[in-house]
């Protein structure tokens, strides 16, 4: 399965995540990257919520049926962080980890690694952002 892993302390606010997903299921909210965070299937609360059973897990994300949904609205209303949408036709519409893409076009996009299927790069890129101000603070303090 694919992951998706912010980090808002790297994000520059540039947008690119929102305007290359082709979900359209990314915000960014003042330096900070929105979207599902694919609950574990039994606290998901808009697949608990779905009247139709429109909402399933499927390889570890939490996905929307289109075919199944009937756009009642409830899975985005009952989202804690607000990640669902309707779309322009009702449905129900949300981040699916680009199950069936061989890439994600938000952490593609990235400049800063803000964004990434990789929780080792977050680590690393904060690491890498602290070294570069140790050093910064050394050369001020001379």
């Amino acid at each position: 399965m694919n992951e998706l892993v912010s980090n808002p302390e790297l994000c520059v606010d540039c947008a690119k995540c929102e305007r290359n997903c082709p979900m359209t299921a990314i915000r960014v909210n003042e330096g900070v990257p929105l979207f599902c965070m694919h609950c574990t299937p039994d606290k998901a609360p808009c697949l608990n919520i779905c009247p139709e059973n429109a909402i399933e897990e499927l390889g570890g994300a939490i996905v929307i049926n289109g075919e199944k949904c009937i756009g009642c609205g409830r899975c985005r209303d009952v989202c804690p962080i607000g990640a669902i949408s309707m779309n322009e036709i009702g449905q129900a519409k949300k981040c699916d980890l680009c199950v069936n893409e061989t890439s994600q076009q938000c952490v593609d996009s990235c400049p800063t690694n803000a964004l990434t299927n990789n929780s080792d790069e977050i680590v690393s890129a904060k690491q890498k952002k602290i070294a570069n101000e140790l050093k910064r603070l050394k050369g001020v303090m001379k």
